[in-house]
């Protein structure tokens, strides 16, 4: 009997094939103390080098399937399980309390998988899957359960199961695994982001498909809408539909290297990536981004186990600006604090710390850190153009102190002959709804703005994205932020500065039309977003997105303002 499901699309593509379901031999944790510690820690040691050995081999399977910037998770994953903190406390917990080696182990996971799991940054927050993903793994060796080989699947199947870790994820082989569906998890998971490079649909967060699908069912799934059909009534139609799926894609891949025009020839948009380490940027070259739109620094600071010198930050630095070959990199200071810790330093207990001591009020107040960072950044900007950008700028006040510690720092520098680059911007994230009602003034200081949604969006409508009680008020599209983000733009333009965005909107297809409407100059995004981005502006003439943008604001609800999107792009 045929059954709908509906879940969060992940990645795009059509696939209809027979279910595989993934039932894996469930953890369980045995709570008995051991009664031989050295046996215990020779079964954790020995286990750990099993683990590695997988690491290796996952990352050449994935080098060769995925690219490098895919391969480095597994360089991530190794630096977890080498990392010696966590190896620390759970050698304390069976030497000091007579722990099994699969409870200490849990224990400390569990540990860092909450610390990660509550960030609100979703790169962050991705740090959780990948501690479960290892500590999961070296689990099972100390208990001496099998571990899951995806790699020998030889017939076309579409995998079921309540989550696939990034290990799993980096096995399927496209040619026989044509999609994924899964009880939880969502577009920003390894896992999804891993899909979109095999180019195989995944549909996720769909809470009961591994009880609603049994062996040798067939199923059809929309990695775009999110809908999955078990048994279809209509298996021809989900095949035409895969048909002209594929089409479309074919269609998006010269996107990849044409120039950014709208159908009406004007050439001024930038389409930009962003990335969170080095090895992220490959993949905005191979898409053709033109230039990084944002480089979260934290990476730096949150992968180590104290802060990091000025050279060690040089050196990423200089890569990725390097690496751009002359195309610009904007680079976020640490946007630390809030939800985001750093083992090695204590932050003061909050009663709201999204709202406390965080980001720009974090980095004034500690001028040493700050220092440190300023400095790597400007000798960087020798090796191409850069833009430096503050997070969490509130006042006037905090955007000149802080570009004049930077201007400070640049003098320093070449006091001691240190080169600085000549095309350097000194710039602003507009996260806090002040900025953007300040723009105008903000902009006769800063070079330029790069908007922030997801900060913007939470702190206008007063509602944690995280809470799922109140996500119905993550509304991008909502007039007040449209016009919120007019004010931005027209701001910056008045002042002869650039605009941009570097939250997930400026990738939405949704978003593009409107955003082109309202001004806005540079668009940065996850790198497989920018063909398709690049494509819509193709369709679209300016006077047609200015027009939809100024009906969009005199919307009174989002669903008003993305009628108005759909019916402009309905036949284009």
């Amino acid at each position: 009997m045929s059954m709908k499901l509906k879940g969060i699309g992940a990645s795009n593509g059509i696939a209809v094939a027979k279910v595989y379901v993934l039932d894996e031999q469930p953890i369980v944790i045995p709570q008995e103390n051991t009664t031989d510690v050295e046996k215990e820690l020779a079964n954790v040691s020995a286990s750990i080098e099993k683990a590695k050995t997988d690491l290796v081999n996952l990352q050449k399977i994935a080098l060769e399937k995925l690219g490098e910037e895919k391969a480095a998770i597994f360089e991530a994953h190794a630096s977890i399980l080498e990392d010696p903190a966590m190896s620390e406390e759970f050698t304390a917990l069976i030497k000091e309390q007579n722990y099994n080696g699969a409870k200490a182990i849990d224990e400390v996971a569990t540990k860092y998988i909450e610390m990660f799991g509550a960030m609100d940054d979703d790169y962050f927050r991705e740090r959780a899957a990948d501690v479960k993903d290892v500590t999961e793994r070296l689990m099972r060796y100390v208990l001496g359960l099998p571990v899951a080989d995806l790699a020998t699947i030889n017939e076309e199947v579409i995998i079921v199961a309540e989550d696939l870790t990034p290990s799993q994820t980096a096995q399927l082989n496209p040619l026989f695994v044509k999609g994924f569906a899964c009880n939880i998890g969502g577009r920003t998971s390894h896992a999804a982001i891993m899909a979109r490079s095999l180019e195989i649909p995944a549909v996720l967060g769909l809470k009961t498909i591994v009880h609603s699908v049994k062996e040798n069912d067939i199923l059809a799934m929309d990695g775009l809408t999110g809908e999955v059909e078990i048994n279809p009534a209509n298996k021809d139609e989900w095949t035409k539909k895969a048909e002209k799926f594929k089409q479309e894609q074919a269609e998006l891949e010269k996107f990849k290297t044409l120039p950014t025009v709208t159908k009406d020839g004007f050439d001024k948009f930038i389409l930009e990536g962003n990335i969170g380490s080095p090895k992220d940027v490959a993949a905005v070259l191979e898409n053709g981004g033109e230039g990084v739109g944002l480089f979260r620094s934290e990476f730096l600071y949150m992968d180590n186990d104290h802060f990091p010198t000025e050279d060690e930050q040089f050196e990423a630095y200089k890569k990725v600006v390097s690496d751009m070959n002359g195309k610009v990199t904007i680079i976020r200071t640490l946007d630390i604090g809030g939800d985001k810790k750093l083992s090695y330093f204590e932050f003061p207990e909050e009663m709201n710390p999204f709202l406390g001591y965080r980001a720009i009020r974090f980095t004034l107040d500690r001028k040493d850190i700050f220092r440190d960072q300023i400095r790597a950044l400007l000798r960087a900007s020798a090796f191409g153009p850069i833009g430096i950008m503050f997070p969490m700028i509130a006042t006037v006040d905090e955007f000149k102190a802080a570009k004049q510690f930077t201007l400070d720092c640049k003098v320093e520098l070449e006091k001691e002959g240190v080169k600085v680059g000549a095309d350097l911007e000194i710039g602003m994230m507009v996260e806090i709804p002040a900025a953007a009602v300040n723009a105008e003034n903000f902009a006769k200081h800063a070079d330029f703005f790069s908007v922030g949604t997801n900060d913007l969006i939470q702190y206008s409508m007063a509602a944690d994205r995280m809470s799922e009680h109140v996500t119905y008020l993550y509304q991008p599209y909502n007039p007040s932020i449209l016009r919120l983000l007019k004010l931005t733009i027209d701001g910056a333009h008045k002042h002869g500065k650039w605009a941009g965005m570097c939250g997930e909107m400026a990738g939405e297809p949704e978003a593009v039309p409107l955003l082109m409407g309202l001004g806005l100059d540079a668009y940065s995004m996850s790198a497989t977003s920018i063909p398709q981005a690049r494509s819509i502006m193709s369709k679209l003439t300016l006077e047609e997105t200015q027009t939809l943008a100024a009906k969009a604001l005199e919307c009174e609800t989002s669903d008003e303002v993305l009628a108005l999107v759909n019916d402009l792009m309905k036949n284009k």
